[in-house]
């Protein structure tokens, strides 16, 4: 957050006239987003219909509202339509619109204009380009959609596509507490490996999930091992021939007497618990004093945020400029989560019980990934402020009524970017279940925190050495208090 004054003197125009044509051109943009609803709010029929399971109306609207497949929100477009067709078992039309926000995660170009133009009203006016997670979660949906059409080729095309994605976040993210490895992912490229009967390749993607959770996950989620997950890293050893390796884990997970059997059949159920967080805004008062080393320092005691900047040359004059501002608002995005309604569930086959696990807790993963980005998102929006300010400054020592009305578009203009994929679940439970050949009659059940028990029935036909894929989505929320970051 370094030579603030130079940022700001890089993107300030100066001088009456051509301020005054910058505030012309933005005031019909600051007219049009100047509303105090955010993304979810804009997008109500839509959030409405989807959250109460009518499905059909949801996609009828995504489909009404077509136009937004090539504006500045195309990503959510998209991966709405792609989640929406999943769910409602349409898994090519769902796989088209999921490659289509694919391709755009990775031909995504800046628009520099756009960014620029942020700086006199808000970050939406830029290209929604998604979360780091988000692509993550896109490609599986997308293996998934595969796995259910038995294209295990095609699936495995989508692993080695997480594979690369996960690299990248690795490059992207040099500190250890930055979200740059998953370990659901992970799990689920073992899982696909094991159901081609790659083993081997399975045994890799198990062990490397193994030391996320240990590591990353247990530290930053507080979530522990799945216990499938040890008993498929010990199988996938043993039926690779790792005798060494699958012995040590048995020991290390406490079940020295465990027999890997090959089942006639296998079950792989996800269960997808309740809805993602939504993005919403918060608005901060900071204060501008001088700070030593030739800089400023902009704080809020309140909240005990202090953020120093360095001016660099023409120290005095800077500080003029900047200290002159006093006092003023500036606007960031924070998660809202939507608290689930069940808490556990679990699965039964004859006389035996699985209980599904928590893999991947998405509502975490967003909150986290946020948090650790807030520095960047604090910097962005002090600039933006500031060069608001300062502008609105400049007008007012030249023309006090176009300075007034500079002050009032920046009023209008100050909103966070509340836009994220608010469609996917709160979090992901998995369990595998070992099947007969032909019919097998499996119950769910989800419990609520009371105890409340809402069961459901299934039937899975199951052909010898085939592994089925299902997953079972609960859109319900509670009306308990909400959790900000």
């Amino acid at each position: 957050m370094d030579n603030l004054y130079q940022q700001i003197k890089a993107i300030r125009l100066s001088g009456t006239s051509v301020i005054g044509r910058i505030v012309l051109l933005y005031i019909p943009v600051a007219l049009l987003i100047s509303g105090c609803a955010t993304y979810y709010q804009k997008n109500f029929d839509f959030n409405y219909e989807f959250e109460r399971g009518d499905l059909q109306r949801a996609l009828a609207t995504l489909e009404k509202n077509n136009k937004q497949e090539h504006g500045r929100s195309r990503f959510i477009y998209m991966v709405n339509n792609g989640l929406l067709l999943s769910i409602l078992g349409r898994y090519e039309e769902s796989n088209a619109y999921f490659e289509k926000a694919f391709l755009f995660g990775e031909d995504y170009h800046i628009n520099y204009l756009n960014e620029a133009a942020s700086y006199f009203t808000n970050p939406s006016v830029t290209i929604y380009h998604g979360e780091d997670h988000e692509h993550l979660m896109l490609l599986y949906y997308k293996a998934l959609n595969y796995l259910k059409m038995n294209k295990y080729e095609e699936a495995l095309v989508e692993c080695r596509r997480l594979n690369i994605r996960l690299n990248q976040l690795s490059d992207k993210y040099t500190s250890e507490e930055k979200y740059q490895r998953d370990a659901f992912v992970n799990t689920l490229m073992g899982i696909i490996y094991q159901a081609d009967k790659d083993y081997n390749n399975a045994f890799i993607a198990y062990r490397n999930a193994l030391e996320v959770y240990e590591n990353d996950y247990a530290k930053m989620f507080g979530m522990k091992v799945p216990e499938q997950l040890k008993y498929d890293l010990i199988n996938t050893a043993t039926w690779t021939g790792f005798t060494k390796e699958a012995d040590e884990y048995k020991e290390r997970f406490c079940i020295p007497e465990y027999k890997p059997t090959t089942p006639e059949a296998d079950l792989v159920f996800f269960w997808h618990n309740g809805l993602a967080p939504i993005k919403s805004e918060w608005s901060i008062n900071f204060a501008i004093d001088k700070g030593s080393n030739n800089g400023v320092v902009f704080s809020n005691p309140e909240l005990g945020l202090v953020f120093p900047f360095e001016l660099g040359e023409d120290e005095d004059k800077k500080r003029s400029d900047l200290t002159d501002l006093r006092v003023f608002r500036v606007a960031f995005p924070r998660y809202m989560e939507r608290p689930v309604y069940y808490k556990s569930g679990d699965l039964t086959l004859g006389d035996k019980s699985y209980p599904l696990e928590l893999v991947e807790d998405v509502n975490q993963v967003a909150f986290y990934s946020l948090k650790k980005r807030m520095v960047q998102e604090f910097s962005k929006g002090l600039l933006r402020a500031a060069l608001k300010k300062v502008t609105e400054q400049s007008l007012r020592k030249e023309n006090e009524s176009l300075g007034a009305v500079m002050g009032l578009v920046n009023a209008m203009t100050e909103k966070a970017d509340t836009r994220n994929w608010q469609t996917l679940p709160h979090s992901i439970y998995y369990s595998r279940i070992s099947l007969k050949e032909g019919a097998n009659e499996v119950k769910l059940s989800l419990k609520t925190a009371d105890g409340q028990i809402t069961p459901h029935d299934f039937t899975y036909q199951a052909k010898k050495g085939q592994t089925l894929f299902h997953t079972f989505s609960s859109l319900e929320s509670t009306s308990a208090p909400y959790r900000y970051y």
